[in-house]
């Protein structure tokens, strides 16, 4: 007779020791609120969020919801949270891959203030959940031809940054919603967003080549770097800065490979429209890749104040914060502009300008009711920093040297005003806990009433403590 099988080893049910079970209603609590930091991190990091900023929200959010011994991690398209009560029990873990979704600054706001209203304790997790359900399905809150239009103002913006006429300007506009629409389309037929680069780089092109066969006295160059300013991936790269900056290596140098890969084909756009026009017998003359003039500083405030404003208009920005966003990038261009003019490098300039954005940023943001992100992100545009990427991956093809230094100031001007506007901020936040807090303990002269209620109510408390003593 064949020996017997030796039992297994694994312990039944009831001889388990309790404390590595875990509850079912615990786990439940654990998974919805670990659910809801994880919609959270995603609706953030796909509008351009740093990797440090998704992180702090997502464990702020945990933490307001009485979760412990939890972990928040992210990456450029995947965020993982988990969660272990004890070292005894096992953990629970999530993972959400991000989705791409287009920027919703409106939706960035209400999720923000969202955010606030859980941390204070003024909504539970289930309120907070139904509320994320009602901004992620409820649309955007323009209709999409007005976008088209806000982009075409601002590409009319940005050519009078770079100095254009109104010719320049014109162009820029008509090809920045032509360059929208069409971006569009492909994008509803799920075509990879490098090919509408090469789209819309050939377009523009084409566009310039239009108009150089006019009789009109227009800069080939001048008028493709306006027409593709829409195309650069300036503000991404931003981003990755921010996140190598703040410790996130890892998605920075995914964003960084994005953001290259993106302008890579705006490149490959540009000389397909080229080719296109000697194959036509169209004299462009020589095309300096992402060649531009400095305005006159008036001009170049108006048109900096324009494309920042166009930009938040079109990212969905809140109504209210679109003056105070274009006033803010008015002022940034213009110290940025004089700093040039008084012989400082560019990237120093540019440095400059981005602290004192970053510096206002947060107080504006606080009187608008917004994230800081918004203004930071609108405000900056005016600066163009992907111009210089675009300008380097060109004349790689042509000229090694001037290639290498193209490249080093992309880097160096992405750097300055990613750190300018990080370094602002740090410096914004303690400034303004401070005041709050002086303001808690003067108790006058005011103008005209006080500017908090804390004030208010710390006074009635003295009298009223006053009137009980006496």
């Amino acid at each position: 007779m064949a020996p017997a099988a030796p039992e297994n080893d694994v312990p039944s049910p009831s001889d388990r020791d309790p404390r590595d079970v875990r509850d079912p209603r615990d786990v439940r609590e654990a998974t919805a609120t670990m659910n809801l930091a994880l919609r959270i991190g995603e609706l953030l990091l796909s509008s351009g969020a740093g990797a440090s900023d998704v992180s702090a929200a997502m464990r702020n959010v945990a933490w307001a919801c009485g979760l412990r011994g939890y972990t928040a991690d992210v990456m450029f398209n995947e965020l993982t949270m988990s969660q272990q009560s004890s070292p005894e029990q096992p953990a629970l873990i999530q993972i959400r891959h991000v989705r791409y979704r287009e920027v919703d600054y409106g939706d960035l706001t209400e999720v923000d203030h969202l955010m606030r209203a859980l941390v204070a304790g003024h909504i539970d997790r289930a309120e907070a959940t139904t509320r994320l359900n009602r901004i992620i399905s409820s649309g955007h809150s323009r209709p999409r031809w007005s976008v088209t239009v806000a982009l075409g103002v601002m590409g009319g913006g940005v050519g009078l940054v770079l100095g254009g006429d109104w010719l320049v300007v014109a162009v820029a506009a008509v090809a920045a919603m032509l360059v929208d629409r069409m971006q569009r389309q492909m994008g509803q037929r799920r075509l990879p967003a490098f090919y509408q680069q090469v789209a819309g780089g050939l377009l523009a092109t084409l566009i310039t080549v239009g108009v150089a066969a006019t009789p009109t006295d227009v800069s080939p160059s001048l008028v493709i770097s306006t027409s593709i300013i829409m195309l650069l991936a300036g503000v991404n790269f931003l981003g990755a800065i921010q996140d190598a900056l703040t410790g996130f290596p890892v998605t920075a140098g995914a964003r960084i490979l994005e953001a290259f890969l993106a302008t890579a084909g705006v490149v490959a756009g540009v000389s397909g429209g080229l080719q296109v026009a000697d194959g036509l017998g169209i004299e462009l003359g020589r095309v300096n890749p992402g060649a531009y003039s400095i305005a006159d500083i008036p001009v170049m405030v108006v048109g900096g104040a324009v494309a920042a404003a166009a930009y938040a208009f079109a990212a969905y920005a809140p109504t209210r914060a679109l003056a105070p966003i274009g006033l803010v990038a008015a002022v940034a261009i213009a110290v940025y502009a004089v700093a040039l003019q008084r012989g400082v490098g560019i990237a120093w300039s540019s440095a400059v300008a981005a602290l004192l954005l970053g510096l206002v940023s947060y107080p504006v943001a606080a009187r608008t009711r917004i994230p800081t992100l918004v203004v930071v992100a609108a405000g900056i545009t005016p600066f163009l920093p992907g111009l210089s990427i675009y300008r380097g991956l060109t004349l790689l093809a042509t000229d090694s040297s001037r290639a290498l230094l193209a490249m080093v100031t992309a880097a160096t001007i992405a750097i300055a005003l990613s750190s300018g506007a990080i370094l602002g901020e740090y410096v914004a936040q303690p400034i303004r806990r401070e005041a709050h807090r002086l303001e808690s303990k003067l108790a006058g002269p005011r103008l005209v009433g006080p500017h908090t209620v804390r004030a208010v109510r710390g006074l009635r408390r003295r009298r009223a403590r006053t009137r009980q003593g006496g």
